[in-house]
């Protein structure tokens, strides 16, 4: 007989107010804890956050001078591992990331996978784009099903506290690098549904707000460059997303087949295993095969 399973989220706001009831509505039904730190909100963010008896508020540090993005990205990497020793599972995402597996509740899935002993489970990246705002009550996984696939959020979110010994992030957690006892499941069925562009005009004034929240360092090293491009430029974007935009919850797709980008986490678990079986020649030849 198993225990009961206990999770914890981690995430940072900003400004959030008018997103918060989809990020609590999906992430309820499986979340024990949330720690959410807050990087100066001035609208309801806080008082919303407050409001929820399982979250506790903190004050986000800015441990790299002059770059918002740094100081994430020390932040990811380090605060899950105060959940060692008393959760099953730590979830590091953003608020508009909504992690999602079709067919089956998150807690019957990551209950699964604890049973098999699974200790790391990246998701497949979904740019997820609707045209109209949805209602306040919405359930997006379930009404908002239409996104393209996006390797740049192929994301490391979900692992077993205790198995991992680093994360090793990248910036913006485009790709990790854990270390420590890593178990995979056998076939990729977890989701990162994002949910940045919820109506054409919100979604450039929303960039808009966050070009602002940059500093210094992130702006000469032109990170995050996409919150100041001009509308035209942005129409192209969007137009590119609902041209590519697939329905995430058709009965027939099976994502592990179907969600054709490069998932880091399978590349390099293959060569790892070649490395040991084959001669260098013929190491070498898979290799530019595989890192293409």
């Amino acid at each position: 007989m198993y225990s009961q399973m206990i999770t914890h989220l981690y995430t940072v706001t900003w400004n959030e107010a008018d997103i918060l009831g989809f990020f609590f509505r999906h992430y309820d039904p499986w979340i024990d804890r949330y720690i959410v730190y807050d990087n100066g909100s001035e609208d309801e963010t806080l008082a919303l956050l407050r409001a929820h008896p399982r979250v506790e508020v903190r004050r986000f540090e800015w441990t790299a001078p002059g770059s918002f993005v740094w100081s994430h990205w020390q932040m990811q990497n380090t605060v899950w591992k105060e959940s060692r020793g008393c959760a099953d599972w730590v979830i590091i995402t953003a608020v508009d990331e909504h992690l999602h597996v079709p067919g089956i509740s998150m807690r019957d899935y990551l209950e699964d996978c604890r049973k098999q002993h699974i200790t790391w489970i990246p998701a497949m990246g979904y740019q997820m784009v609707s045209e109209e705002l949805p209602g306040a009550d919405e359930h997006l996984s379930e009404t908002r099903t239409f996104g393209a696939p996006d390797s740049d959020f192929n994301k490391l979110s979900i692992f077993n506290p205790d198995s991992i010994s680093a994360t090793n992030f990248w910036r913006g957690r485009h790709r990790a690098s854990p270390t420590g006892r890593l178990r995979l499941p056998p076939r990729d069925r977890l989701l990162l549904l994002h949910y940045k562009h919820l109506g054409f005009e919100q979604t450039l004034t929303r960039y808009q707000r966050q070009l602002t929240a940059l500093q210094g360092g992130d702006l000469a090293q032109k990170i995050d460059f996409h919150y100041s491009w001009s509308r035209d430029r942005f129409s192209r974007q969007w137009n590119w997303l609902t041209h590519h935009a697939v329905d995430i919850s058709a009965p027939a797709m099976k994502h592990w087949k179907h969600h054709l980008t490069t998932r880091y986490w399978r590349r390099s678990f293959l060569l790892s295993r070649v490395s040991r079986l084959v001669p260098g020649a013929v190491k070498q030849a898979l290799k530019n095969v595989f890192l293409r």
